[in-house]
């Protein structure tokens, strides 16, 4: 078998998947080029106080590398970044791994089939295959906020936390209540002299049912592997039936029961409830869950702000209502530009035409890996692969089992390129926006929509579903053609 230049872009959770899959099916000849200093992705970069997972930890974890000594069922980001380097370092990975290099250009060479890659060094890189692990949570998503320059403390998002900035007895200004500030809000709350918590809109929040994984456990897990595997097997099964009841559109009055019980038990001011509790349909934007958040809103120390924010003065932040309110440290948790896939970098493939180009309607991609007119360009968490419900990570095993079946297919034609067949992918993405506007997450705008309203991030249906279709290369799908100029 030929041995095709690889390169992965990211040495989070799809890159060490990849990189594993790959390793197991004999390719050796791959490089990760990750931008950090570590692995680890979105858990070696999101490091603010309280960050942990919401999905349970036996799932949100790789199959080749189950864990039987987690902490806690929902585990903190110090546990998922460890576990990530243990990965990383019993698969040999490390090696492969070139850190600190930051791809910003990579163009297509149709007479050699190769992808000449340039990193913000200058740094000329060629490759054959070329697969995109960045995911679709690397980018923070700031607001345009007029008269930010001009504000006098600090200011940071929470996915760049300024751990140097000591909050203690500070004024802080929280804007935005989405997944990662619900879990700060509480962890810096009891620090603070005043916090202000600016929310556009009130987000749907159940109990997290949160708990330790004592040592008795532990033990079981390491001595009887199959427990392990069958609580993964559980955790499984329970959100392939919400994710079920999601597509049948069962879940939204038993959620938002759930939701206003947790309300009414953790908030007694009614003023303050009726802040709180959404105008939009139950999991149409991401569901949060937090036994702190709202106990953490009702202090003493802690205001909630409605009010549209107008910008950012020297001395605070300046609401609607010509309120100015005094903060010394600004704090965004505004999420990520999610639609933004492969950003920051410059895509070009067959006769120079740049992903952005064939993306201007919304992106998307033949089961979220592969784009016409991108031969040899595969993605890791690419357009409509993200879950509503349910492990990510589920999803990045199946895209790398995929993607090497494709890998295997280039080996055995050397020099050759392959891509999805445009009418095929036409057809793909036709048939999931069906599903897709039929969907609760077509009902409000979320981070799950483009600026035109299109859901570009999440996947329609059950992920069994998903790995099913991807379990084998169907190449009546794919195009493969032959190098235009000989190898030297």
């Amino acid at each position: 078998m030929a041995q095709p230049s690889i390169t992965i872009v990211g040495a989070g959770f799809g890159g060490l998947a990849q990189a594993i899959a790959l390793r197991r099916a004999g390719f050796r000849d791959v490089t990760i080029l990750e931008r950090g200093d570590d692995v680890g992705g979105v858990w070696r970069a999101n490091t603010y106080p309280g960050a942990a997972c919401d999905v349970p930890s036996p799932l949100y974890s790789l199959s080749t590398d189950p864990n039987p000594d987690w902490p806690r069922r929902y585990a903190e980001q110090p546990d998922i970044l460890d576990y990530l380097r243990g990965v990383a370092d019993a698969h040999g990975i490390r090696e492969q791994i070139r850190f600190g290099v930051a791809v910003r250009e990579a163009v297509f060479d149709e007479q050699g089939n190769r992808w000449t890659l340039t990193t913000a060094d200058g740094e000329r890189i060629d490759t054959d295959v070329l697969i995109s692990a960045v995911g679709q949570l690397s980018q923070p998503s700031v607001p345009d906020i007029d008269g930010r320059d001009t504000f006098r403390g600090a200011v940071f998002h929470s996915a760049e936390w300024n751990h140097d900035v000591d909050l203690t007895g500070k004024r802080v200004a929280v804007i935005g209540t989405g997944a990662s500030a619900i879990q700060f809000i509480p962890a810096i709350a009891p620090k603070t002299g005043h916090l202000s918590v600016f929310q556009r809109s009130a987000a749907w929040v159940v109990s997290k049912p949160d708990s330790v994984f004592g040592e008795r456990r532990r033990r079981l897990f390491r001595a009887v592997p199959a427990t392990l595997g069958a609580e993964r097997l559980g955790t499984w099964m329970y959100f392939e039936g919400i994710t079920f009841a999601l597509r049948m559109r069962m879940m939204g009055a038993f959620t938002r029961a759930l939701s206003r019980r947790h309300l009414r038990r953790q908030v007694a001011d009614p003023a303050l409830r009726a802040a709180l509790t959404p105008d939009y349909e139950p999991w149409c934007k991401r569901l949060l869950f937090s036994d702190d958040y709202y106990p953490a809103l009702a202090r003493d120390n802690v205001s909630l702000v409605v009010d549209r924010i107008d910008g950012l003065e020297p001395e605070g932040v300046r609401t609607a209502d010509g309120a100015l309110h005094p903060v010394d440290v600004v704090v965004f948790g505004t999420g990520f530009a999610a639609t933004d896939f492969l950003a920051p970098m410059e895509v070009r493939g067959r006769a120079g035409r740049s992903l952005s180009e064939a993306w201007v309607k919304g992106a998307h991609a033949y089961l979220g890996i592969s784009t016409a007119g991108f031969p040899n360009l595969f993605m890791m968490y690419g357009p409509n692969t993200n879950l509503g419900s349910g492990s990510i990570v589920y999803m990045l095993e199946s895209q790398a089992r995929h993607i090497t079946g494709l890998v295997s297919w280039l080996a055995d034609n050397p020099g050759s390129a392959v891509e999805v067949d445009a009418a095929v992918e036409d057809r793909f993405n036709a048939a999931i926006q069906r599903e897709l506007d039929r969907s609760v997450w077509s009902r409000c705008s979320s981070w799950y929509r483009n600026s035109s309203g299109t859901v570009t991030t999440n996947w329609p249906g059950n992920v069994s579903t998903y790995r099913r279709r991807t379990r084998r290369v169907d190449r009546a799908d794919y195009r493969l053609r032959a190098s235009k100029s000989p190898r030297t």
